[in-house]
């Protein structure tokens, strides 16, 4: 048997593999086929669909780009290893594969469309509605277009906008996969909450079995406050994917907010386990715990903090996990400092500053964390910075006072005290500690007044000498 045989056998057996889902030993049997014979187009091609198959994005362009260099006149798959290229995160080098369609077939809008998509990413909003319109020149009817503009359009908080484009792309394509879903998510962000919905189970009906859909569907049915419903929808998806974390997420959610923390603690814990990385759960199940009176729920719920914490490090490895919401971190930081971690809410708080240096508030919690660690000259500053940033905060004006209280400074406290009342007159904190302060500053006279009281009381000298004692 010659090399060209074999190499077409390989290349059947790879077929098999793919058929019956077996990605690995069918990338391997047509890396086989191309060792033997490595000018053949289709095989890199077909290497490329089962690496992407796999998800193996990044692999896959790299096997298009092959089979490109051997059909540079097919725009097709130029297109493929851009796409692949998107979905691995490769966003700039993307672009330059679809300019290279686009210089081979400028009238297929595929090209166009992922553009739209790529550009958004990068938040170059504009290039991504001049790509929607050069698009249109090609083919004005592809709904593909509409869907990808209505998308870049969403992540601007264009929802009217992206109403009217979602109304197009369903148009020109009704069976369009999850495009009234996507209408009525549009629908929603405007509060047309009971359109929404609608639209939502237009969708169900079409595809009962689409968990994206449920998902959504539910969340919605949490915004109106159908809780019943929305845990049906929830549990529906478990019956059909049973390891689904947002669904477990969102019956944990439903559950803290009815009252029932057991029945949280237990899907939060799920949700942990199969997905440590899941935004929040750390927080969300550790928060709970913290509510516990029991010794080891305590001990779990710093364990957890901390672990959150190290996601959040400058260097730490999962960067997905530390390039997270400003708000979230804030709220890691408070749970640190209920569960007794201050000097980690330092450093949540530190970095908040880093974020966010105009905010008062960032430098607030930083002063809070240092003084709850007992550094009160550091959280004393970090305080009246915040002051200083905001003459109108309240808390920062209480824990000066506080602290100056501490350090027996009456004078500084019985200041800031004033300072604070200004503000807000009518504040029972501070009232309370005024008149804490103010039963000192009698005490504190009446001792002054007996001192003075001594030193002017006569002495006694004894009798006088010569005088007699009868």
């Amino acid at each position: 048997m010659n090399d060209w045989q074999d190499a077409e056998q390989h290349v059947e057996r790879a077929h098999e593999h793919y058929e019956a889902g077996r990605w690995d030993e069918a990338a391997a049997e047509l890396r086989r086929a191309l060792t033997l014979n490595p000018y053949q187009p289709e095989w890199h091609f077909n290497l490329g669909l089962t690496l992407e198959a796999a998800g193996r994005f990044a692999d896959a362009a790299e096997s298009f780009g092959e089979a490109f260099t051997l059909a540079p006149d097919d725009a097709q798959i130029a297109v493929m290893t851009g796409a692949n290229l998107l979905r691995a995160g490769q966003v700039e080098r993307s672009i330059q594969w679809f300019e290279k369609a686009a210089g081979v077939d400028a009238s297929q809008p595929a090209s166009y469309v992922h553009r739209i998509e790529a550009y958004a990413r990068l938040g170059r909003f504009d290039q991504a509605e001049l790509m929607f319109y050069m698009g249109q020149q090609a083919d004005a009817e592809d709904a593909s277009l509409y869907a990808a503009m209505a998308e870049a359009l969403m992540d601007q908080g264009l929802f009217e906008r992206a109403v009217w484009c979602l109304r197009e792309a369903a148009r020109l394509e009704p069976e369009m996969p999850r495009v009234e879903a996507r209408l009525a998510e549009a629908y929603a962000a405007t509060g047309r909450h009971e359109r929404a919905r609608q639209l939502f189970l237009r969708e169900l009906r079409r595809d009962p079995g689409d968990i994206e859909t449920l998902l959504d569907l539910g969340a919605l049915l949490m915004e109106m406050n159908r809780t019943a419903e929305a845990g049906e929808k929830f549990r529906r998806v478990l019956e059909i994917e049973s390891d689904n974390a947002e669904a477990h997420f969102r019956l944990g959610d439903l559950a803290e907010r009815s009252g029932n923390d057991a029945d949280a603690i237990m899907q939060f814990d799920i949700v942990f386990r199969l997905d440590p990385a899941y935004p929040g759960v750390r927080r969300r199940l550790s928060a709970l715990m913290l509510e516990r009176s029991d010794d080891g729920d305590r001990e779990g719920a710093r364990k957890l903090l901390e672990e959150e914490h190290e996601s959040i490090a400058p260097g730490a490895a999962d960067r997905s996990v530390a390039e997270r919401d400003d708000d979230d971190m804030e709220g890691l930081g408070l749970l640190l400092l209920d569960a007794g971690c201050a000097g980690r809410a330092i450093s949540t708080f530190r970095l908040l500053t880093t974020n966010r240096p105009e905010h008062a508030r960032s430098w607030h919690l930083l002063s809070v964390a240092y003084l709850e660690a007992g550094m009160l000259d550091e959280g004393m500053e970090h305080a009246r910075r915040a002051v200083r940033m905001d003459p109108s905060m309240l808390a920062p004006m209480h824990n000066l006072a506080m602290a100056h209280l501490q350090n027996g400074n009456f004078r500084r406290a019985r200041y800031w005290v004033r300072q604070a009342l200004r503000v807000d007159p009518d504040d029972a904190s501070l009232r309370r500690l005024r008149l804490r302060l103010r039963l000192h500053s009698i005490g504190e006279a009446a001792v002054g007044a007996w001192r003075v009281v001594s030193r002017r009381r006569p002495r006694w000298k004894g009798p006088k000498r010569g005088t007699s004692r009868s």
